[in-house]
């Protein structure tokens, strides 16, 4: 009787003879998730309460109950009527001309310091990226002016600005640029350049960090793409690295936008909002009127600033917004 070999065994047979079925892998079966009971539902309730209590008692609470502020007439200087008003403290801020004067001063504080910041930093993540000898302690020497307080780091500048003994008046007598010593602090441009300076040496750092972590990301074979294809440098930080982090730039921005829309440590720390209000900014302005027991206006002072970052981060959202199919 002749043997033949069945194409699908692999193995011989005889022949009329039907060949053995192949077994083949079925799909395996899915690991079952655990049954949701009522016990693991509290389980699950019991691990959450602590943080959920935490977040209403210190965020939502403070937040409501100084949102109600805004609409009421909440003085500390006579607590016997806290009677609600409507908008009346919000028309009282928008009638108040030092609150034009802050919003100029405010748009200058985060534009002139945001755009030093982007650059330099940028300029610091690339240089750090690269591998040179001590480069972790050149990342601790950049990376430090971040763990310092805002308000120090104020007070530090106030010394160095300060137009009889600075350090600042010194360095440039010596290099012959100014005849007699400069008041930085009491006048109103140089004082909101002082301050602007300080807060570009303060906030470099977040962008040296976040870029630096991006730039981290990138492969290695994009950049010996673009060498191989004859880019230089210019033409590959513009069609490769930029592109390529375009993301965590717009987020970066973002984020620094809204940090140093409510960052008056520095401002506190250095000129306390003057000469004349010409250093207060939205934040430092509120602060004052605080101090000042006006509760009800600085309230509805909170939810203007809110309601423009708000507004603000929307359309900054969508103007950065990627198209479906863009790479990142």
């Amino acid at each position: 009787m002749s043997l033949s070999t069945s194409k699908e065994a692999g193995r011989p047979t005889r022949r009329g003879a039907r060949p053995a079925p192949v077994k083949t892998a079925g799909p395996r079966p899915r690991s079952r998730k655990p049954a949701f009971t009522v016990r693991r539902g509290l389980a699950i309730a019991g691990f959450m309460a602590p943080a959920v209590l935490f977040v209403a008692v210190f965020t939502y609470y403070p937040m409501v109950s100084g949102s109600q502020m805004a609409f009421r007439n909440w003085n500390l200087n006579d607590l016997t009527d806290t009677s609600w008003v409507g908008i009346r403290n919000f028309q009282a801020i928008f009638r108040d001309p030092v609150f034009y004067t802050v919003l100029d001063n405010t748009l200058i504080w985060v534009v002139a310091s945001l755009v030093p910041q982007l650059v330099i930093g940028f300029a610091i993540a690339l240089w750090l990226r690269r591998r040179f000898r001590f480069r972790g302690l050149y990342q601790a020497l950049v990376f430090f002016p971040w763990a310092i307080s805002g308000f120090l780091i104020g007070i530090l500048f106030r010394w160095m600005f300060n137009s009889e003994f600075g350090v600042v008046n010194d360095l440039l007598s010596k290099a012959g640029l100014i005849d007699e010593p400069v008041p930085w602090l009491a006048e109103p441009k140089t004082a909101m350049a002082a301050v602007v300076i300080a807060n570009i040496w303060y906030g470099v750092t977040f962008f040296a960090i976040m870029i630096l972590a991006a730039l981290q990301s990138i492969p290695d074979e994009l950049y010996e793409a673009a060498e191989l294809d004859g880019a230089g440098k210019v033409r590959t930080l513009f069609q490769v690295t930029i592109p390529y982090i375009r993301a965590t730039l717009a987020l970066t921005v973002l984020l620094r936008v809204i940090w140093i829309f409510n960052f008056p440590d520095i401002i506190f720390g250095m000129t306390g909002g003057g000469p004349s209000n010409e250093t207060h900014i939205v934040t430092t302005w509120m602060i004052t009127i605080t101090q000042q027991g006006d509760y009800g206006k600085a309230s509805a002072l909170g939810l203007v600033v809110v309601a423009l970052l708000m507004v603000f981060s929307v359309f900054y959202l969508m103007a950065t917004r990627e198209k479906k199919g863009a790479r990142s």
